[in-house]
């Protein structure tokens, strides 16, 4: 199996030394369509094989170790992981760690990426928000780990664009129920009359300014309009996934 070159994105944050952190793309990778070609994902129906070499050409990438990465079963929760050592099987839709060549890392694809890490650089997490999850709380739930959440910096990484991001009633109640002010969040569907638009990165930034940190960078992407620079499972179904990922050296 042969792979183009990876492409990665790197948060433009001014975090402390030490601590690195990087979304995948689409681009690079052994995976066939429709998981072309640098998917992440073990669990959408890729080649399991294709998947592992993937993974270890990531962290190969970013002088790691295959076995220094955490990957998580997520389920669109709010469980926090935290890690310790890297374990198989794990169920949550976050991991926090103070440990050093440990990777913690979460996988989307049109659901929001966050990475956090404190201004001191001891503390790092990586957490899973789609819609359910932000509601619910996953960014508080992450935060939380931290000693000092009003000293920690996050970053937005690639997510549905808030242009496209069509979502019914309900969602919007659900978050109106939050908060009533996430109200500005939403925007009346130019395509339907009964759905609206949302930008999950301003409900993102709402969330963690309400629990004090105001440190928040990146939610510039569009995970849908960018067909072949990141995958979408809105645009496309069937597809695999990106990690975003953040550790400290």
């Amino acid at each position: 199996m042969t792979s183009e070159a990876i492409e990665l994105i790197s948060p433009d944050w001014p975090a402390p030394d030490g601590i690195k952190a990087v979304s995948t793309t689409r681009t690079g990778g052994v995976s066939l369509p429709p998981y072309h070609s640098f998917n992440m994902g073990d669990h959408v129906g890729d080649d399991a094989t294709r998947v592992e070499a993937n993974r270890f050409q990531l962290a190969g990438s970013l002088n790691l170790g295959a076995e220094d990465i955490q990957w998580l079963k997520q389920v669109h929760g709010t469980q926090v992981f935290k890690m310790e050592e890297v374990l198989p099987d794990v169920e949550a839709d976050a991991v926090y760690t103070c440990r050093t060549g440990k990777a913690c890392s979460i996988m989307t694809a049109d659901c929001l990426p966050v990475l956090f890490a404190s201004f001191d650089g001891n503390e790092v997490a990586a957490a899973h928000a789609g819609w359910r999850g932000l509601v619910s709380g996953v960014l508080e739930s992450t935060l939380g780990c931290f000693k000092n959440p009003s000293e920690t910096m996050a970053w937005l990484g690639p997510a549905i664009g808030p242009e496209v991001f069509e979502v019914g009633d309900e969602v919007r109640q659900e978050f109106l129920g939050k908060d009533k002010q996430m109200a500005e969040a939403f925007k009346p569907s130019p395509v339907n009359s009964d759905k609206w638009v949302a930008d999950i990165y301003l409900l993102a930034r709402m969330t963690l300014l309400s629990v004090g940190l105001s440190s928040i960078y990146g939610g510039q992407y569009c995970t849908l309009s960018e067909p072949e620079r990141f995958y979408s499972y809105r645009r496309d179904g069937i597809t695999g996934r990106m990690a975003s990922l953040i550790w400290k050296v």
